[in-house]
Parts: structure tokens; sequence; C-alpha cells
């Protein structure tokens, strides 16, 4: 089965009172210069964010964030790296920050995940993730799952969504039109489930030229008016 990109537009189309209306509702991805001009402390930062936004409202997590930034010096894999437990138990008395232990010992984790990959590929870690196909999105979910700290499930793709990278995300509402047009049986789990989809997400973005943050948003609002 297939998704038909024509039938898919007019659909959203009509939720919107122009196509100028429609398109700025539509979430952006950055450039691929963009995500390499990124700092890799910023990559750390939203990494750590998007650890503490699991199981959270964002907007609590987003508010205390300036105070992490603070917090954690700005959140630089050098430094992070050398965070002690005993650190870690330090900062569990900061009530500017959201007092986690099992999160908070994640970022020393994720700090060595962005130096190790630097030194295996000799760049950035902006660059890492700028360079890694759209069209094998789901392999760097993969990735980050294996490799990064509490980085599985949702967070894999919520941390590329949170730094610019292109990337679709598996909402209740994107399930439920994949799942209508006859793509999938369930919420993907497997892999083959997951590649499943990866080939729709890539067959949508040949016919219609868009970013997969775009086609993700456009079936999410096939099935509700504002997501």
């Amino acid at each position: 089965m297939t998704l038909d990109y024509r039938w898919l537009y007019e659909t959203v189309r009509r939720r919107f009172e122009s196509d100028e209306a429609m398109e700025r509702f539509l979430p952006e991805a950055l450039t691929s210069e963009e995500l390499k001009q990124k700092g890799d402390d910023r990559y750390l930062s939203a990494m750590s964010q998007r650890v503490f936004q699991a199981g959270m409202q964002h907007s609590v997590v987003d508010a205390k964030w300036p105070a992490f930034e603070e917090a954690f010096w700005g959140f630089v894999p050098e430094t992070m790296v050398l965070l002690s437990p005993e650190q870690i138990e330090g900062y569990m008395k900061n009530d500017r920050i959201i007092r986690h232990r099992t999160k908070l010992q994640t970022i020393p984790k994720n700090a060595q995940f962005i130096l190790d990959i630097r030194e295996e590929q000799g760049c950035s870690f902006g660059e890492f993730i700028a360079n890694w196909p759209s069209a094998d999105i789901i392999g760097l979910w993969r990735l980050l799952a294996k490799r990064g700290a509490r980085l599985g499930g949702r967070s894999a793709a919520g941390f590329l969504r949170l730094v610019g990278k292109d990337t679709f995300l598996l909402t209740s509402d994107v399930v439920a039109r994949l799942v209508a047009a006859g793509i999938i049986d369930q919420a993907p789990t497997s892999q083959r489930d997951m590649q499943v989809v990866q080939d729709a997400f890539n067959a949508l973005q040949q016919d219609s030229g868009r970013s997969l943050c775009h086609l993700s948003a456009m079936l999410s609002l096939s099935i509700n008016p504002r997501f």
C-alpha cells in the first residue's frame, strides 16, 4: 500500500484559509550547513533536554532549561564528561533544576557518546548529524538509542527535532494515518515495520519534494486538525 500525496495535500489544505497559512504552520528543519555550524555543546544540551522531557510536560522542562544551562556551564562535552558521581549528587540539592538522579547521570554518558563519535568520524557531532541521509533516518534513531543514554523510543526523533535535523515523528496521529492507509497494522516496533514506515516516507518525499518534518506534520493533520 502507498499514500497518495495529492490526497494528503488536499486533505490538509482544507484545514487552512490559504496556502500561505498552511506553509507557515508546518515545522521547518535546518539546512545541512546550519546543523554543521551548531556547536557540539548545543547537541549535548538538546540531548539532555529531551531526556528530561520524557515522561514530563515539555513546558515545565523548557521553562527550567536556562537554569540547566547555567548549572552545567553550557553543556560543553569536554567538561561534562568529567562530571563525577559526587558532583551529580551535588546537583540533587539544586532546586533550580529538575532533580532526577538517573536522568542527571545521562549527561556525562552522552558527553562521552558525542566525543566518541567525533573521534571515530573525524568531524564534529553536528557534521555527523548533518551528513546522515534522511532516507535512512531510522538508522540514526537506532544509533542514538544504542549508543546514547536514554535516547530510545521516541526520544531519538524528539532530540533530532529539537536540534533541527529533518525527521518524522511517530505520534499517535501519524501512526493512525499510516494504519488507515494500510502501510502498517499497528504502531511499529520491529525493524521490519520501521523500514516499511521509512519506505513510505521516502516515497512521499519523492512524490512531493517536501521534508520529512513537513510530511509528518501533514499526516498528523490529516487525522487531527491541530496536532
